[in-house]
């Protein structure tokens, strides 16, 4: 009890701003949603006298600071940090590789998980302790957030490391929906069997990694490794929670998120996505799509240096709109009708996917499949490829629920 005293009095003097937070929320009947990362309580004494990794990016705050200098003023050792994709402070272009640096504002070496290497090593691990993960997930299968937490647990198995997953809730977390990923198509953006949109927080689908040994490297028989899942507060399968910090740079607002299960497809085809505008997966197009629809011209900026049809005018659509609209429009599920209108109108369709130089053809394992392509190439309704995933989402949701932390949509 006096350590929590202390603890609060602490958060009080360092964090007024977070402390304001809380005693708000406890004016509206404690109902507001908290990421797991505030449940300090609950894994600072875990770190305590630790030496501790945190793998992190500019989502992993605390109220209004972030989860590195919370830790450092209530005098955690913080020995490591680790990147994901984008960089730890999330300043890098989708897909770029960056490299392992000493962070300027802690002192702090940071080792890059999506450059050379996506699993930490043993030397990189040789000071830690402890292994803390904290991301903000958008709940996307493509999104690889979801496979960095893979590599992170397997290194962490690997070097017998305990980790605590700090939860967050799920954009996306109130639905299921899409094809489940055939393992043949396996990549960075789609490592198992889920569906692209899989209805699970990522300290559930830490679990679900786990408990169906899905993970490369497990614990040796009779070896107690600890993963610890840090829940959030007062959040459910049924909330629809606004992100506070953009999880990446190129999903910008709550629009592009809520689209972005739907859109993310035109990333395998010639079409720009968006990416080089204000609202990158809620506008879509290309040049040789008819002038009557939506125009738009792609340009270079930071988060988005380089892509598609850049200083082009395009024509396609623009679904931006406020959150409210944009569900309401995608209502609860994945909506192919855009791409299918994209590839009926579009005059070439044997350059419709990009072409790979060698290998699988990106859009395949965006989809985690080749029957997408071949559907949209025959001219399948939205309603006949939607009943052709019926059965694996029906398997699917069987798994998942013997995995789920918070009460379900269902």
């Amino acid at each position: 009890m006096k350590q929590l005293c202390l603890l609060s009095f602490l958060l009080l003097l360092l964090f007024p701003g977070f402390a304001q937070q809380r005693s708000s929320s406890t004016a509206n009947k404690n109902t507001a949603i908290e990421p797991g990362a505030y449940q300090l309580n609950q894994y600072l004494p875990l770190l305590k006298n630790k030496r501790v990794g945190i793998f992190a990016n500019p989502t992993s705050m605390v109220g209004h600071r972030h989860l590195v200098d919370t830790l450092q003023r209530l005098g955690i050792r913080i020995t490591k940090i680790f990147g994901p994709e984008h960089g730890f402070r999330g300043e890098a272009d989708a897909g770029a590789k960056v490299d392992s640096y000493v962070d300027a504002a802690t002192g702090v070496p940071v080792v890059s998980l999506y450059g050379k290497k996506t699993v930490p090593d043993a030397n990189d691990l040789a000071d830690v302790d402890v292994m803390v993960f904290d991301l903000q997930d958008v709940g996307v299968r493509f999104y690889t957030y979801i496979s960095s937490l893979q590599d992170y647990m397997e290194g962490a198995i690997a070097a017998h490391k305990p980790l605590i997953v700090l939860d967050r809730p799920n954009p996306n977390g109130f639905y299921v929906d899409g094809p489940v990923l055939d393992t043949a198509f396996k990549s960075h953006v789609g490592m198992q069997p889920i569906p692209i949109v899989y209805g699970m927080t990522i300290g559930e689908y830490a679990r679900m990694l786990l408990g169906e040994q899905w993970l490369k490297v497990l614990p040796a028989a009779g070896e107690h490794w600890s993963l610890k899942i840090i829940r959030c507060r007062n959040y459910t399968h049924k909330s629809h929670y606004a992100l506070p910090v953009k999880p990446s740079p190129n999903l910008p607002d709550m629009a592009s998120i809520y689209l972005y299960p739907s859109t993310c497809f035109f990333e395998g085809t010639v079409l720009s996505e968006g990416r080089g505008t204000d609202h990158p997966f809620a506008v879509f197009g290309h040049p040789s799509l008819p002038n009557t629809l939506y125009r738009f011209t792609p340009t270079s900026r930071p988060g988005a240096v380089a892509s598609k049809n850049y200083n082009k005018v395009n024509y396609g659509w623009n679904l931006y709109g406020s959150p409210q609209q944009v569900l309401q429009e995608v209502n609860n599920q994945i909506q192919l009708k855009w791409l299918i209108e994209a590839y009926r109108l579009f005059p070439q369709k044997d350059s419709f996917f990009i072409r790979p130089k060698t290998g699988t053809y990106f859009f395949n394992k965006l989809a985690g499949n080749n029957i997408l392509m071949q559907q949209l190439v025959q001219n399948k309704t939205a309603a006949e490829i939607k009943a052709s995933w019926q059965p694996g989402l029906t398997a699917f949701r069987k798994i998942r629920k013997k995995y789920l932390l918070y009460q379900d949509f269902e």
